[in-house]
């Protein structure tokens, strides 16, 4: 008796060792500075949902289509449903398992064996059939908690799933914003065309009669008809861009090519609007791909456990009840036919584990790529909104210089106009000047475009759009 329980003793501890790892683990490191650079504001624009950080109810109106008719939105939601499946699957492996049976069969076995000259010798038929009918039930007892936390990293596997549609809604308002307020400028910028396009026309006319009056020559009317017929030219380019820009606003809302209902208002008096970063730690809250790489980390540290827990040994119990006969007639006889099993077993893997060896140091690799992901998604969050708290800053300073400089060409102009026809000043400083006015028209809006899609990018990089 000493000696089996010496075996089982020695059998068990040997299934308790698992590999020691060449590179085992670490913790993961959440540390971050304590501030944005230039902000100390408490207040974090992440916090409001969409509808009210975007103040433009056509574009709110946009952003409500897309969350339902959005294609690639549809398909993350069926990945969050095939993830609540894989719980089901673990949930099943934990509970209990009861099966019926029903079968029925035939035998024959050899007349020169010995269970063959028994049949004969009692009179069993040498075509002998079975039926049978019936209840097994079966159940591993998780005594190391091996199926508990399978269960339980299937459900932090969900949670991420869950994360990850929050993250793929905050980029898809971040996208649609920002193709919106692209197609405000390109309106604008479509003004601007149109407007110098008839300043221009006005100036052809102009320098054809002084060209009657002998004042310039034809040089100066083809140079100015080709000023005219480049920036008509360029007013389809704008066109066409503007095209493309409904295009991808109605792919990202899930329908086929309209016209987007837009504001009419200015685009130059558009004020972006003010975004408060907050503080560096409410990025683990707010952003869902961060929130996404730490759930994928609990998961895998429990797969960890689960690999551990394979080495050691497992219990499972099963059971069996119903009725077997070799006549149908008589099947259900009780209790003659009546038939039941009960037992218990202790599975210790000892020889041969190099299977469990692999899923072991597999698990504990992915582990450590779990927490790599986990930094690396807490680095780029901080960077990416650091860079966006700069850019605004950088803009704002930049818009307002170029907006001095389109006042200056624009009295440039003006004067080069009188100058012109007072004979002080060229036809090429009359043109040159327009097209440098017309030039920095252009850039503000692309300027003004550039804010306000910086500030969307700044929503989002909070871990704004998702509410």
């Amino acid at each position: 008796m000493c000696r089996r329980l010496a075996i089982l003793s020695v059998a068990l501890a040997f299934s308790g060792c698992w590999p020691a790892l060449e590179h085992p683990p670490r913790l993961e490191s959440t540390s971050m500075p304590a501030s944005f650079p230039s902000e100390d504001d408490a207040a974090n624009s992440a916090q409001l949902a969409y509808n009210a950080f975007f103040t433009d109810p056509k574009l709110t109106a946009l952003i409500e289509t897309a969350l339902t008719n959005n294609q690639e939105l549809n398909i993350v939601a069926l990945e969050i449903d095939i993830a609540k499946t894989e719980i089901m699957t673990r949930e099943g492996e934990f509970l209990p398992r009861l099966d019926f049976k029903v079968g029925a069969g035939i035998e024959k076995v050899g007349k020169y064996t010995s269970q063959g000259a028994a049949d004969e010798a009692n009179g069993v038929p040498e075509h002998l059939a079975d039926f049978q009918l019936g209840f097994s039930a079966s159940w591993e007892i998780d005594i190391w908690s091996k199926l508990r936390n399978a269960t339980k990293a299937a459900t932090l596997r969900y949670l991420g799933s869950v994360e990850g549609r929050k993250f793929a809604v905050s980029v898809l308002v971040a996208e649609i914003a920002e193709s919106y307020y692209e197609l405000l400028a390109l309106d604008g910028q479509l003004d601007v065309l149109k407007q110098n396009i008839s300043i221009q026309k006005s100036a052809l006319e102009v320098v054809r009669l002084q060209k009657e009056a002998a004042r310039v020559s034809e040089l100066a009317v083809k140079r100015f008809e080709a000023e005219v017929l480049k920036n008509q030219s360029r007013l389809f380019t704008v066109q066409q861009q503007i095209v493309e820009a409904e295009s991808r606003i109605n792919f990202l809302v899930g329908r086929f090519p309209q016209t987007i209902d837009r504001s009419t208002e200015s685009f130059a008096t558009l004020v972006p609007a003010t975004v408060h970063a907050g503080i560096p730690y409410q990025l683990l809250e707010n952003r869902p791909d961060v929130k996404r790489a730490e759930l994928a980390l609990g998961a895998a540290k429990l797969d960890v456990k689960v690999a551990k827990a394979a080495f050691l040994p497992k219990l499972g119990i099963g059971a069996n009840i119903g009725y077997q006969s070799f006549d149908f007639l008589k099947m259900l006889a009780t209790p003659a036919s009546l038939l039941y099993s009960a037992g218990a077993d202790l599975l210790v893997p000892l020889l041969n584990r190099k299977g469990l060896n692999a899923d072991y140091y597999a698990a504990n690799a992915k582990q450590m790529q779990a927490v790599v992901a986990y930094e690396r998604a807490i680095l780029k969050a901080y960077i990416e909104v650091a860079n966006r708290v700069k850019l605004i800053g950088n803009l704002e300073q930049s818009y307002a210089l170029r907006s001095q400089e389109v006042e200056k060409l624009n009295e440039s102009v003006d004067i080069s106009s009188r100058l012109f026809n007072s004979a002080r000043a060229d036809y090429m400083e009359v043109l040159l000047t327009r097209r440098d006015a017309l030039e920095s028209q252009m850039e503000l809006i692309e300027l003004r475009k550039q804010q306000m899609t910086s500030v969307v990018g700044l929503y989002q990089a909070l871990g704004g759009g998702w509410r």
